[in-house]
């Protein structure tokens, strides 16, 4: 044997006689060198490491523990004991006087990490919606609260905690709710979650619990509802909207008994509901013992006026309310909020509970003193300062580039919907051109049920993001939207007036 312990092979497999050759026991070299007290636990790590890795293959025969030993450097004790432990665990195998073989439990693989966080790769411009300017995360102010609820946590408060979430939170939550959006927020029915999609799933589990296996959703409205509440057993019904939100002939004609809306700020439309449909929307909840599930879709962000009340607090047991931090902090905090009628509360607390025992205390004690400082409130507004100035540049951006274009909705939110002149459709056109110039946009379609035809085919109506960008890549974008419609054979500028 040579000096490394092969019997002269030198591909790290084995050589003619079915022993390891030498490059192989180059990987145990480290392990060999680590402090005394855990070069046991490294020879150990390394060899298995090496299995998996697929440079020690099935059938392989290991060299004596006298031989290795002498060959690393160590006690002959220190590869035994790593020969037994590697054998009971099934990486490695041996017979009486056969020797120590690598077994074939083991299947080598080089492990393969994808992310599958939802993005669009290499876009020259990106208009689609749903992301917030993750820039204006409030690191400093985040990472100071952080520092003082370490400091300030009890040991008992790493426990399991209440699935409802901290009293603590849900007590500066409630405070929160009834002061901005005019919900009757009672802490004990306060749900802390990891955002609205889990919010859903809980109602959806709960309404299947209470017997309900359908409930309405508007149409257009947020796609992920069809999937989130199958999970649950509980089937999507669309349901049309008009001008005042989501239609009451149609809602009633249903049968439906639970219907989701986001009232505030429609999504994807942009209507607010009005006064006389939410009244019409709660009388109808009366009138079939049913429950209206409020999605409170960019209620903090309204541009022009102070934005309308949630619609829980006209009747807290007609109605359950949910929102999130994922517009004014970050969507991967995964924290947000629901708050439930009584009839209905334990059904969703005990649902939490089996579902993830509660949400994590540290990020929750986080945000209960985020709240109570005032960093909570400082961080929508400036939040509402950046996403105004973005939405007018887009109005003005379109009002340059495609004249004639119109934009509906109120001033709120993160997106807008543009409808433009009939000469830069088809739509099916449009948006071709658009991949191919890497402009990416969400046509109006993508968040309906029902396909459109004739000459809804041929409308460009498109849900244009804007959060994300600033004013300055919002004119770019735009820019180059306009460049890569003009060049298709259907869209022709309008002349300009002289």
């Amino acid at each position: 044997m040579d000096s490394t312990g092969g019997t002269g092979g030198t591909d790290g497999t084995d050589d003619g006689d079915g022993k390891a050759g030498s490059v192989a026991w180059e990987v145990l070299l480290p392990a060999a060198s680590a402090p005394a007290r855990s070069r046991g636990r490294a020879l150990q790590a390394a060899l298995r490491e090496a299995v998996r890795a697929g440079r020690l293959v099935p059938g392989t025969r290991l060299p004596s523990s006298r031989d290795l030993a002498a060959d690393l450097g160590v006690s002959r004790g220190l590869v035994t004991e790593a020969y037994e432990q590697l054998t009971a665990e099934g990486y490695l195998r041996s017979g009486r006087g056969a020797g120590t073989w690598v077994g074939d439990a083991v299947r080598a693989a080089r492990p393969r990490v994808h992310d599958r966080a939802p993005r669009s790769p290499g876009a020259r411009a990106d208009f689609v919606p749903g992301t917030p300017d993750l820039s204006l995360f409030p690191r400093a102010a985040w990472a100071a609260a952080q520092r003082h609820v370490l400091a300030e946590l009890p040991h008992h408060g790493l426990g399991y905690p209440d699935p409802r979430g901290l009293p603590r939170l849900r007590t500066a939550l409630a405070e929160l709710l009834a002061r901005r959006r005019g919900v009757v927020a009672d802490p004990e029915r306060i749900v802390v979650v990891s955002g609205v999609t889990q919010a859903t799933a809980l109602l959806g589990f709960a309404l299947h619990a209470r017997g309900i296996r359908e409930v309405g959703v508007e149409d257009p409205g947020s796609p992920q509802h069809d999937d989130v509440y199958a999970s649950a057993g509980v089937t999507t019904v669309p349901l049309p909207l008009d001008a005042d939100g989501l239609a009451l002939g149609p809602l009633r004609a249903s049968g439906v008994r639970a219907v989701v809306t986001t009232p505030a700020h429609q999504y994807p439309t942009g209507i607010a509901y009005s006064a006389r449909r939410r009244a019409g929307l709660l009388d109808w909840a009366r009138e079939v013992d049913g429950i209206v599930l409020e999605d409170d879709y960019d209620g903090d962000f309204r541009y022009d006026r102070a934005p309308v009340g949630a619609l829980q607090g006209l009747d807290p047991e007609r109605v359950a309310y949910t929102g999130s931090v994922s517009k004014a902090l970050a969507p991967g905090l995964r924290l947000g909020w629901l708050l439930v009628p009584e009839w209905l509360a334990e059904e969703v607390v005990t649902r939490k509970r089996t579902m993830d025992l509660g949400h994590p205390t540290v990020d929750q004690a986080l945000f209960a003193r985020f709240l109570e400082h005032g960093d909570y409130d400082r961080q929508l507004r400036r939040c509402q300062r950046a996403y105004r100035e973005r939405r007018d540049a887009l109005v003005t951006a379109l009002a340059e580039h495609f004249p004639g274009a119109e934009v509906s909705g109120i001033a709120a939110g993160l997106h807008v919907i543009a409808t433009l002149p009939a000469r830069y459709g088809p739509q099916a056109g449009f948006l071709a051109r658009m991949a191919a110039a890497g402009v990416a946009v969400r046509p109006l379609s993508d968040c309906t049920h029902t396909p459109a035809g004739g000459e809804e085919e041929k409308a460009v109506r498109l849900v244009l993001g804007y959060a994300h960008l600033s004013p300055g890549r919002i004119r770019e974008g735009v820019r180059s939207m306009a460049e890569a419609a003009a060049a298709g054979d259907h869209a022709r500028p309008a002349p300009s007036s002289m």
